[in-house]
């Protein structure tokens, strides 16, 4: 029964953490490096990373520097960041490439923070799936005799005590994101 639980906590911690790197890559005003996580440029026929071809600094709170360790790529990053839905055009000097994140709108705010409890209300969503999960395979013990009834009600509080944990992180996660966009 313990491992049905490990594994149940094990997936929700999964979720949490893809949930905050989700976040991480919301572009919210302040310059942060993982907004360029998902652009991907192509090095001589293969797709790689902005952050694994350049060396990417948060110059100042709004502004990132992207300085490549081979200039011949500068042109390619430029190109993937444009093409990208970021929505910033770069600012390139023929050694580096700015990027100035402008200051959002109220309404671009309110539309980051519906984004937000959209990705939060997914979370829960699969955490829940998780739930799902871990109490079917808690009834399938007790139908192959496994463990007990008493053994099985225990269980589903237990998996239900987990939930509502994880539950309150996502909830937590998203009332802190919310809060960092709107005091932008």
């Amino acid at each position: 029964m313990e491992t049905v639980f490990n594994t149940a906590k094990e997936k929700m911690t999964k979720t949490l953490s893809v949930l905050k790197s989700d976040f991480n890559a919301i572009r919210a005003g302040r310059a942060n490096a993982a907004v360029l996580d998902k652009i991907y440029v192509d090095y001589y026929g293969s797709p790689m990373p902005i952050n694994q071809l350049a060396t990417i600094t948060v110059a100042e709170a709004r502004v990132l520097t992207i300085q490549p360790w081979d200039s011949s790529v500068l042109s390619l990053i430029e190109k993937a960041i444009q093409s990208s839905d970021l929505g910033i055009n770069p600012q390139n000097d023929g050694r580096i490439i700015r990027l100035v994140f402008p200051q959002p709108t109220e309404e671009r705010r309110k539309q980051l923070v519906k984004d937000v409890s959209k990705m939060g209300e997914d979370a829960k969503i699969a955490i829940r799936q998780v739930r799902r999960d871990a109490i079917e395979k808690l009834k399938s013990m007790k139908k192959n005799s496994e463990i007990t009834e008493d053994d099985l009600k225990y269980g589903e509080s237990e998996v239900q005590k987990i939930t509502d944990e994880f539950v309150k992180k996502v909830d937590d996660a998203v009332a802190a994101k919310e809060k960092e966009i709107m005091e932008i």
